[in-house]
């Protein structure tokens, strides 16, 4: 057992690997926002919002890596693990800037872009943050602080760059900004809100468990920051797991709903061609089923909402649409029906055999007469 606790602890020893001094340095370093950094910001939003505006995953994954705009974020957490008012104000005033440069030019691309969005997926799924994006952000901050604490750097950073995804939710303020639309609006900000907050509260406590120096601060100080934190947590924390409930929530009803449809798509002569799910919280969830066929009656529409209970979904969320239905079908009639349907278009055919088989006499007659009269002339 003593061998085991070795090994594990030879694994996850950091000590060796870890520069404390070299990595708050560069940190401190990527605060800044002026000459390069803005011009690159501007260019990555740009074709973040391209990349939203076509719903392009793979242009959107590429101005995550673009962008710097986790350098402020990364050193405002720094400076509150560290007690380093002055770095939290610096890393706090680039960090407003950035918002303010990002949201500007999305807002101006998007009033600009002849582009209309008829299904803007990306830019909605930006709009209802979960406890997921929650995980996402701490662990991704956890794992970029790591990366900027270790004396060999990797790749990582543009891993977290693209997981935590700060752009797209700047994009999408700007898009709402544009459209005047209060829903992308709030959504998008919430978003990156959380975003923010949970990289720079990972990096808070990376810099507690890797031992980074702090600056002195008074006991009531601290308590204040912790409140402080605590109370910023709540605010952030406590929505986004309602929001995940009521995804997963929405998630269960679909599958729910498929299932039904896809076992129950035909009931004797009638059958389901059609279906729509509709999501739109709690109490507005509802399967639209489109029947054709012969009409239900009470009897077999209350067989059907009986089944649609077993798999979850409640009577008064199945909405159907007889439309296409007939109240009732004679077998022999539709085959009738179908027997003088096609033996018209088979007389239509021969009429229009018919008619053709003569225009090309007339033309073969009409050559034949030609040749004869330059025949003649010949002579």
């Amino acid at each position: 057992m003593n061998k085991f606790q070795q090994y594990l602890r030879h694994i996850v020893y950091l000590e060796d690997d870890i520069d404390r001094a070299a990595a708050a340095a560069a940190i401190k370093k990527n605060i800044a926002f002026r000459g390069p950094n803005v011009i690159i910001l501007a260019c990555a939003i740009i074709i973040a919002a391209i990349g939203l505006n076509v719903n392009s995953i793979p242009v959107i994954i590429g101005a995550m890596l673009i962008s710097p705009v986790m350098g402020p974020i990364i050193g405002f957490g720094l400076g509150l693990g560290t007690n380093d008012t002055e770095l939290m104000k610096n890393a706090l005033k680039n960090y407003l800037v950035m918002v303010a440069i990002s949201i500007i030019v999305a807002s101006l691309y998007f009033l600009a872009s002849p582009l209309k969005l008829n299904n803007p997926t990306e830019l909605l799924a930006r709009t209802r943050p979960t406890i997921y994006d929650v995980l996402i952000a701490l662990f991704g901050g956890i794992a970029g602080m790591m990366e900027h604490s270790r004396k060999e750097r990797g790749n990582v950073i543009s891993g977290v760059a693209i997981a935590t995804a700060l752009m797209p939710p700047l994009c999408t303020m700007g898009y709402g900004i544009a459209r005047l639309s209060l829903t992308y609006i709030l959504g998008a900000t919430y978003l990156f809100l959380i975003n923010s907050f949970f990289i720079a509260l990972a990096t808070f406590f990376m810099s507690k468990f890797l031992g980074f120096e702090s600056a002195y601060a008074d006991e009531s100080t601290l308590r204040h920051s912790r409140r402080v934190v605590t109370a910023v947590l709540l605010v952030m924390i406590v929505p986004s797991i309602i929001s995940a409930i009521g995804t997963i929530r929405d998630n269960n009803f679909e599958t729910s709903a498929e299932r039904f449809v896809q076992n129950n798509k035909t009931i004797g002569s009638t059958y389901i061609f059609d279906h729509q799910v509709n999501l739109g919280g709690r109490n507005s969830q509802t399967l639209d089923i489109y029947l054709a066929g012969e009409a239900l009656d009470y009897t077999a529409k209350q067989v059907l909402l009986k089944s649609a209970q077993s798999y979850g979904l409640h009577s008064d969320q199945i909405i159907f649409h007889e439309e296409a239905a007939v109240q009732s079908i004679n077998k022999n009639e539709v085959i009738r029906d179908l027997n003088d349907h096609y033996l018209k278009k088979i007389q239509e055919l021969n009429q229009t055999i018919t008619e053709l088989q003569i225009e090309l006499a007339g033309y073969k007659g009409a050559q034949k007469a030609k040749a004869a009269a330059d025949s003649l002339q010949n002579r």
